[in-house]
Formats: C-alpha cells, sequence, structure tokens
C-alpha cells in the first residue's frame, strides 16, 4: 500500500501461530510445554551446578552458565506465549508487545550466536595451546568477551528492530507467525521493503559469517589434534563430542540462516515458522544435554550436589 492512502494505523498485530488445527494444538500443547520443562530444569540446574562445585569454576564453564542463562531467556521470549495460544482464541498482540519480543529476540539470539563462537574458541585454546590457556583466557578477558557479547546483542537488535519497525503500518495486521520475527513483521509494511530486506540481510549476515567462521576454524584445528591422538579410544570420545556439538551448531545456524539470509525472507512463511522452531524453542533445550551431561566433570559435580541436597533433607526431616 503506498504512503498517503487513508488507512488506520495499526495498534495490534494477530499472531496465527504453528497452527490452526484444534485436533493437532492440545498435543502441541503438551509436547512444547514438556520441552520447555526441561529447557528450564536443565539450564536453571547447569547453572546451579556450575555456581556451587569449584572444580567447575573455570572459563569453559563460566561461558556455559552464561549460554544456559541465554537459552532460557530466549526461550522464555516464546514458549509461554505459544503455550497461551494453544488454549485461548485471542492471538492478538500490541504492537509494542510486538516490538519488545522482537527486541529480545534479537538481543538473547544474537548473543548465543556470539558467545558458540567465544566456546569454540575456548575449547580451540584449551586444546591446542594448553600450557596458554590460563594466560589466554584470564578471567578479566572472559568477563569483557561476555560483556562484548551483550554489547553487540543490545546494537544489533536495536538496529534490526529500529529497521522494521521504522515502516509505517496501516493494514493488514495478521501475522502468519507465533512470534513477531522480523520476515512477517516487514511484509505487513504499507511501504515498500526492499531497503528494509537489504539492511536485514546485512546484518544477519554480519553476525552469523563471522561467528561460523570462528567456529568452523576452532573444531578445523581441534579435528586436526585429535587426529595426531594415538589412542584410538581417546580418538573416538572426542570425535563423538565434536560430533554432539557440530549437530546443535548446524540445527542453530543452519535454521537461522535459512530464515534470515534467504534473498527474499517474506516467501516462505509456513517453511520458516518450522525453522524458528528449533533456534527459539529446540536448541536451548538441547544445549544442557549435549555441553554437559556429556561431561564428566559436570556428572561428578551433579552426584556430589545431589548427595549434598539428599542429606541436607534428611538432617531436615529429624530437625
Amino acid at each position: 500500500m503506498a504512503l498517503g492512502q487513508n488507512h488506520t494505523t495499526v495498534t495490534r498485530f494477530i499472531l496465527l501461530g504453528l497452527t490452526d488445527q484444534a485436533d493437532l494444538k492440545q498435543l502441541l500443547f503438551a509436547i512444547f510445554l514438556l520441552i520447555y520443562s526441561m529447557t528450564l530444569v536443565g539450564n536453571l540446574g547447569i547453572i546451579d551446578l556450575i555456581r556451587t562445585s569449584s572444580p567447575l569454576h573455570t572459563p569453559m564453564y563460566f561461558f556455559l552458565s552464561v549460554l544456559s542463562f541465554l537459552d532460557i531467556c530466549n526461550s522464555s521470549v516464546f514458549t509461554p506465549r505459544l503455550l497461551t495460544s494453544f488454549l485461548i482464541t485471542d492471538q492478538s498482540i500490541s504492537f509494542s508487545g510486538c516490538v519488545v519480543q522482537m527486541a529480545l529476540m534479537n538481543i538473547h539470539g544474537t548473543g548465543e550466536g556470539l558467545l558458540l563462537a567465544i566456546m569454540a574458541y575456548d575449547r580451540f585454546v584449551a586444546i591446542c595451546h594448553p600450557l596458554l590457556y590460563r594466560t589466554i583466557m584470564s578471567k578479566h578477558l572472559c568477563v569483557q568477551l561476555v560483556v562484548i557479547t551483550y554489547a553487540v546483542g543490545v546494537f544489533i537488535s536495536a538496529v534490526q528492530t529500529g529497521n522494521a519497525f521504522s515502516l509505517p503500518f496501516c493494514g493488514p495486521n495478521i501475522i502468519d507467525h507465533y512470534f513477531c520475527d522480523i520476515p512477517p513483521v516487514l511484509q505487513l509494511a504499507c511501504s515498500d521493503t526492499t531497503t528494509a530486506n537489504i539492511i536485514l540481510l546485512f546484518f544477519s549476515a554480519l553476525v552469523i559469517v563471522p561467528t561460523v567462521s570462528v567456529i568452523l576454524i576452532s573444531y578445523a584445528y581441534i579435528l586436526a589434534i585429535i587426529c595426531r591422538m594415538r589412542s584410538l579410544e581417546a580418538q573416538r570420545k572426542a570425535f563423538s563430542t565434536c560430533a554432539s556439538h557440530l549437530t546443535v551448531l548446524s540445527l542453530f545456524y543452519g535454521s537461522a540462516f535459512l530464515v534470515y539470509l534467504q534473498p527474499n525472507p517474506e516467501s516462505a512463511s509456513a517453511y520458516n515458522k518450522i525453522l524458528s522452531v528449533f533456534y527459539t524453542i529446540v536448541i536451548p533445550m538441547l544445549n544442557p544435554l549435549v555441553y554437559s551431561l556429556r561431561n564428566k566433570d559436570v556428572k561428578a559435580a551433579a552426584q556430589v550436589r545431589i548427595h549434598y541436597l539428599s542429606r541436607r533433607e534428611i538432617c531436615q526431616k529429624d530437625i
């Protein structure tokens, strides 16, 4: 629609959600409630373990605790509203609510992508330069990297959210998605979105391409070191760990890449909704499983923590 036409400014948007089939909504509610519960329990458990276990006070687990925090925040931006959409008929969201949701999505999504690259670099230093690890990955540097991660996330979020909502919206107001993502919101703008799509593509590439490059280069060096190991059992365990990490990274970056780096990201809304489920809901659940529960240090810390909590509960009952 051209500017200057007499249209009412949009004050609310309608989110169509994942499906309009009533018979699927109860099943999807149960599935996503389970996923969200596992996300909260897994990530809160990891944060608690790292906080209370002194052997886990290392750069790797510091970054892992930050990742768990980001996963909780990221999942909580989308999942509660998605669960509500399966139970009620009112699917509307205010204009300001849509802006806030998009801004939070960009902050946590960008932060997670950058943090995954930092974690890959941390593993590269630990495996390829073990004698210099403590010197390079100092506590001061780790805190600086996390601060930079959030700063970049806020900057990218401000640019991308401002890019989307600086356009006029005068109707229709129906978003074919389960949250206020940038491509479907741009589709509702009442003006030409060519420039907005170019900005979306550029800043998405500005985050995704460098972080993916750091991850691929870091793991290439790590795999080269693994191949030189003399023990076949050590090689097998290392390859298994790297394979699980790279699988989750592929799901996260692959789905984000296909959604945000399309030449015309407005054209495949149903396809994008399915892809978005991976990086907004599924990945936050998988991260603690992949990065922690396969780790012997975390397992040992979990056993100590469970033993401590069990003894405390018994003592409280005796009192």
